[in-house]
């Protein structure tokens, strides 16, 4: 293993200058910095976690609070979250029992993380006191209902629903449904689920469009009662707000003998990867799991600067039309 003798020893400095450059506790000419630093990366030098907490009083480590479950939207965040904070040079440490406010202040009081980012957030979320009340930067991936001091970044969820009835009215389309997330997901309060269904509601009211939605649970059997109560209706639009029951719904639509988009468009909400890799390419709001990650990991880093007041960012929907929708004849 590569210490700090063997960078001092190559750099041609004391192993105390190495400790300055890494801190940033004295002035160090920019000659003797550019040799240090040269002789790091050379070497693959890392400083052990340990001695640079406390020296710093920092760990390097960010806490994800993530829901553990079979969701592949999850899986994103956390993937664009650990990429992001590993191109900050911080460690990521994933929390995925739901354990509330107790869990959060467990973490903290540990000193095991610098710096929380909290993803699911509910309409009125219970975390949200013990959150205001911690000596830590955090941040929300997605948005109380009420305002509160916190950072927080998230689509906004009422102009997708509203870009969605958008889409299909201007194809002429005058009756649309919505499968929409898990009945437990609305019982929960989770923000997004309801800011989206808002926005389809008041857009389908603004563009006269009738448009009916029902919460759908992740197996067969709730999927084909969903689709029993929406295609009552006889939409002729569908907008999927479930990734995790889109193939189901497409499947069962083709058993029906429902053709895409010839007898019913479908818009979807999900991944782009997602949206093409059936028999037909699916128009799509997607969710910005990069941006959103990459944007919650620096909100976080600006606040471990001191730099930073608390920001909201609600990112616009970008729709990508494809072969699901078409005129409405």
């Amino acid at each position: 293993m590569v210490t700090i003798i063997d960078v001092a020893r190559a750099a041609g400095v004391a192993p105390s200058t190495v400790s300055y450059v890494l801190s940033g506790k004295r002035s160090i000419s920019p000659q003797t910095r550019r040799a240090v630093e040269q002789s790091i990366r050379k070497l693959g030098y890392h400083p052990h976690a340990g001695a640079r907490s406390l020296a710093t009083s920092r760990t390097n480590v960010l806490a994800l609070v993530a829901p553990l479950r079979e969701d592949l939207t999850v899986m994103d965040f956390v993937a664009a979250v650990a990429t992001a904070a590993r191109n900050h040079d911080q460690d990521l440490l994933l929390l995925t029992k739901d354990e509330g406010p107790a869990a959060l202040r467990r973490v903290i009081s540990s000193a095991i993380a610098d710096a929380l980012i909290v993803m699911e957030v509910e309409a009125a979320d219970p975390r949200v006191p013990t959150l205001l009340a911690l000596d830590r930067p955090v941040v929300l991936i997605g948005a109380p209902d009420q305002p509160v001091d916190l950072s927080s970044v998230d689509l906004d969820f009422a102009a997708a629903g509203g870009r969605c009835v958008e889409h299909l009215a201007d194809l002429g389309h005058r009756s649309i449904a919505m499968v929409g997330p898990a009945p437990s997901v609305y019982q929960r309060g989770i923000s997004s689920a309801g800011r989206f269904l808002s926005g389809l509601t008041d857009a389908a009211q603004a563009h006269g469009v009738v448009a009916k939605a029902r919460p759908c649970a992740h197996n067969y059997d709730a999927v084909r009662a969903c689709l029993d109560a929406l295609l009552a209706t006889e939409p002729t639009g569908l907008v999927v707000n479930n990734e995790a029951v889109l193939p189901t719904v497409l499947a069962e639509l083709h058993r029906r003998g429902l053709r895409v988009p010839d007898d019913i468009s479908v818009v979807a909400v999900c991944s782009d990867s997602a949206a093409t890799s059936g028999a037909v390419p699916l128009t799509t709001v997607p969710i910005p799991t990069v941006e959103l990650g990459e944007l919650a990991v620096e909100m976080i880093i600006r606040q471990l600067g001191r730099d930073a007041q608390p920001e909201t960012r609600l990112l616009a929907p970008r729709l990508t039309p494809r072969a699901s929708t078409a005129l409405r004849s």
